[in-house]
């Protein structure tokens, strides 16, 4: 019988069969997930995201179900989205975690689901020009490999990155790779103006392949007065930007305005924010 009961946070009760002392994302991190925003009950980018989750399960070995097409996703998404009554504006969490069983070694690899949603006051992105204030993150860093650049549930680095942020009246901090390179903010990919120059991190530097920064890349990528690039950061890159912002695909656009000792404008990034507007 005693096989069958746990020490919950000082209470002894029963083991539960969907109680997380089983769930793998919980044991392990063994998951991974989409934040996805929706906004008058359609999906933004959807394929996009959808993409990148079957290329992410696939890159950790998860056995994608045949019922798992876009029709399908998007259906099992907009049906809990208008259950919670927030098919105008909201945020959306879909985390495939595999099953129960085993240790580091799954016993399979079959999957499950879990989507969570949150309302969103605004339809369109808002652009926020109040003080944003970064510095970088150095206690641990970002490796440069396939896992850096997907969404899964091992944040340990972002996690303790906004606590220092907290800590130190920081809105947000940069994140850095083991080559001291800047890779990301903490909850977003980086952009830097410089000399009619969009440059942003490659993936190889271990950044995420955001959906927002695919966007960006895209709109860019035929402009003639401003050249995209994906080229690594330094630190001291930092210093020589007209401008800094981060991308995120619930908060679109966000202009840096202060790092160390320089300030930055925030003209260009209005001028992103309006153009990814135009996208919704």
């Amino acid at each position: 019988m005693g096989f069958f009961m746990i020490n919950n946070n000082g209470t002894i009760e029963i083991l539960e069969s969907n109680n997380l002392s089983f769930n793998r994302g919980f044991l392990y991190g063994d998951a991974v997930f989409e934040t996805l925003k929706v906004v008058s009950n359609k999906i933004l980018f959807f394929e996009d995201h959808y993409f990148r989750l079957m290329a992410s399960m696939r890159i950790v070995r998860m056995k994608i179900p045949s019922t798992f097409t876009m029709e399908f996703l998007e259906a099992e998404i907009l049906k809990i989205v208008d259950f919670n009554l927030c098919a105008q504006s909201s945020r959306v969490r879909f985390t495939v975690y595999r099953n129960d069983g085993g240790f580091y070694l799954p016993i399979n690899n079959s999957i499950s689901f879990i989507i969570t949603t949150l309302s969103l006051e605004n339809k369109k992105y808002i652009f926020d020009n109040d003080k944003y204030e970064v510095d970088l993150y150095k206690d641990f860093y970002i490796t440069k490999h396939l896992l850096s650049t997907i969404k899964t549930n091992n944040k340990m680095v972002n996690v303790t990155a906004s606590i220092f942020a907290k800590e130190n009246d920081f809105q947000n901090c940069l994140l850095l790779n083991e080559d001291k390179n800047v890779v990301e903010a903490i909850n977003g990919n980086l952009f830097m103006l410089k000399d009619n120059l969009l440059i942003t991190p490659p993936i190889s530097d271990g950044c995420l392949n955001g959906i927002m920064r695919k966007q960006i890349l895209n709109i860019f990528s035929k402009s003639k007065e401003i050249k995209v690039i994906e080229e690594s950061i330094s630190p001291f890159d930092l210093q020589k930007a007209e401008e800094l912002f981060i991308t995120n695909i619930i908060t679109g656009v966000q202009p840096i305005t202060k790092y160390r000792k320089k300030e930055f404008t925030s003209l260009f990034s209005k001028l992103v924010m309006e153009k990814v507007n135009d996208l919704i």
